[in-house]
């Protein structure tokens, strides 16, 4: 963040009385810079840190706004935790931060309820940004918990991580263990999985919380009903699709098939990360996101 600016930090109010806590980067009083909204992913274990961490280059053209999401973080813990209640969420703080229309941008989980809201409210976006996504909530989980089962990165617990991944885990301790025992896979092959930090993540050493009940909802009840492939088409304005060549959770393959059913679509493919492009390769991360946001004239929206 540039010298001179601030983070101002506020608890938001829900009309069902849940807190939010959201941080905007970047001091704009006058609300003059667009607004850029940045979710994260990983629901009951990631918070506002890992969008802070990625996206806090742009706050000198943009005002960044970052938030745990309900289930998740420091924001309260009242569900339900379906992405129709967090895409009302979102829209409360578009209406709270006084925007019009805005960039949104989602990782992993985030990226999902993206797709979601893009299809749901596109005449409220500027553009999309999403980080390893998927289009099918049936397949992905189940191609994730294939791949983990025969990685040789990670000696896991079979009925454990089968647990994670159907949202059917016994407890918050449950989540840790499976997270605890998966770091390796989230890397590129050339990391050092020692300083491998757990998925979408920048605090976790000693201090990230597990909610195992977020986690529950969004595996078990929101991604066996979650399919956007037939509705793609409907997202009009511009996206960029960014994914690593390494990522095992939402593999290329993914991104790819939501490029093509996105008119407006452009895809870049990070070579050298895994799940995290924006901390696997920072420099190229924010070179591409900022050529992009340039070529679309997002620096300059249009009411």
């Amino acid at each position: 963040m540039a010298e001179g600016q601030t983070t101002t930090v506020s608890w938001v109010e829900m009309e069902d009385g849940c807190r939010l806590y959201v941080k905007i980067l970047g001091d704009d009083w006058t609300r003059s810079k667009p607004l850029l909204i940045s979710l994260h992913g990983a629901p009951g274990l990631s918070t506002h840190a890992e969008p802070e961490a990625s996206y806090t280059f742009l706050s000198d053209a943009f005002r960044v706004l970052v938030y745990d999401a309900r289930g998740s973080g420091a924001s309260s813990h009242t569900g339900p935790y379906t992405h129709e209640r967090w895409i009302k969420d979102i829209e409360n703080l578009r209406q709270w931060a006084g925007a019009e229309r805005f960039i949104l941008a989602g990782a992993s989980y985030g990226a999902f309820l993206a797709l979601d809201y893009a299809i749901s409210h596109g005449d409220r976006l500027y553009g999309l940004i999403l980080r390893g996504a998927w289009a099918n909530g049936k397949f992905g989980p189940m191609n994730v918990l294939a791949n983990i089962l025969t990685s040789n990165k990670v000696q896991a617990d079979r009925a454990r991580q089968v647990r994670l991944w159907s949202g059917t885990l016994i407890d918050d301790q449950d989540f840790e263990d499976s997270i605890q025992e998966l770091l390796p896979f989230y890397a590129p092959p050339e990391t050092d999985s020692s300083t491998t930090t757990a998925p979408e993540s920048t605090e976790f050493r000693g201090s990230v919380k597990f909610y195992s009940a977020t986690q529950n909802s969004a595996f078990g009840e929101n991604m066996p009903r979650f399919d956007v492939r037939s509705r793609l088409h409907l997202i009009e304005v511009p996206t960029l699709l960014v994914v690593g060549r390494h990522d095992n959770v939402t593999p290329v393959t993914a991104s790819q098939e939501i490029a093509n059913g996105i008119p407006h679509a452009k895809l870049v493919i990070f070579e050298h990360s895994g799940h995290s492009p924006a901390s696997d390769e920072p420099e190229r991360f924010e070179q591409v996101l900022s050529d992009w946001i340039k070529a679309e004239g997002m620096l300059n929206p249009r009411p």
